[in-house]
């Protein structure tokens, strides 16, 4: 048994994972980070809330880069270089493993979702950002060794990243970016439904999707400007990974397959290498949904 824990923006996840990847018991409570110290004793005492005899180790997903048991440096948590199993061990003894989120979710889908019968496999996570996660003939690039896929520069001297570069791949494929995309088409087209359908609850990255089923023309134009960034940067992984699958998460992958994943499987493979012959990586939605973070979290020590 293992215990997962996927730490969210506002929520700490918790579960209890058998070896198959099935959660056995769930718990939840809210962040509140009130300082590393704090934050490793919170851990620790939610991890005794799902804990039972046989749990190997604890296994947690965060929103930042990590090495070993250590937290280099979190955006929206305040941690950096943070020795946060050593913090940990003092509450509860057992190891903690640390992940990024996007490699969490390609452990839990490799577990137990799209991946799952694979060697070679990746998970992109479409949400503020672009997350990748990467599993090479079975062992996952964690760690110092995670993939950054999101600041593949797709257009030179394009639009400016957080990380100092212009043109990055999540400018353009996050749902931040699609947003932005949004926003420009409709202040461009006060006719468009897309006003319409943002009136409510203002403009989301399924604004442009939902408009576009309904048949407005400049949400379809908006869609198809996206799904080409989305090939760009998934073009170029590919190429150099040569996965069998690449699953694609987050909050945009619940677009309809026929306005995102079939025009995306198109684009791609008209361009790959794959073309030529050899292995063809199939493009599939990811499974597991917000499940995905705990049991990859959980399982990490399986795949390091």
């Amino acid at each position: 048994m293992y215990i997962g824990i996927d730490v969210g923006g506002t929520n700490l996840k918790a579960g209890l994972v058998d070896e198959t990847g099935k959660i056995v018991k769930a718990e939840r409570i809210p962040l509140n980070f009130q300082g590393p110290e704090q934050f490793a004793k919170t851990l620790a005492e939610l991890s005794r809330k799902v804990y039972q005899d046989g749990v190997q180790w604890v296994g947690v997903g965060l929103p930042g880069a990590v090495d070993g048991g250590n937290v280099l440096f979190i955006t929206n948590i305040a941690m950096e270089n943070v020795p946060l199993e050593q913090m940990f061990r003092r509450h509860l003894d057992l190891p903690l493993l640390l992940g990024n989120d996007a490699d969490c979710a390609a452990v839990g889908e490799f577990f137990g979702g799209a991946g799952r019968g694979t060697h070679d496999f990746a998970v992109i996570t479409l949400g503020t950002g672009v997350g990748a996660g990467i599993i090479v003939d079975g062992k996952l690039r964690g760690g110092m060794s995670s993939s950054e896929a999101g600041h593949i520069v797709i257009r030179r001297d394009g639009e400016p990243c957080n990380c100092g570069r212009k043109g990055c791949w999540e400018r353009y494929a996050s749902a931040t970016g699609l947003i932005q995309q949004t926003k420009r088409a409709m202040e461009r087209h006060p006719e468009s439904l897309l006003h319409q359908v943002s009136a409510v609850g203002g403009v989301e990255g399924r604004t442009a999707f939902q408009a576009a089923e309904a048949g407005d023309e400049t949400a379809i134009a908006v869609c198809r400007q996206y799904v080409d960034y989305l090939a760009s940067g998934m073009v170029n992984l590919i190429n150099v990974l040569r996965p069998e699958i690449v699953a694609i998460g987050g909050g945009v992958s619940a677009a309809p397959e026929h306005l995102l994943l079939e025009p995306l499987r198109e684009a791609v493979a008209k361009e790959a290498f794959s073309r030529h012959g050899g292995r063809v990586t199939r493009i599939l939605p990811a499974e597991l949904g917000n499940d995905a973070g705990i049991i990859g979290a959980a399982m990490l020590g399986r795949v390091m």
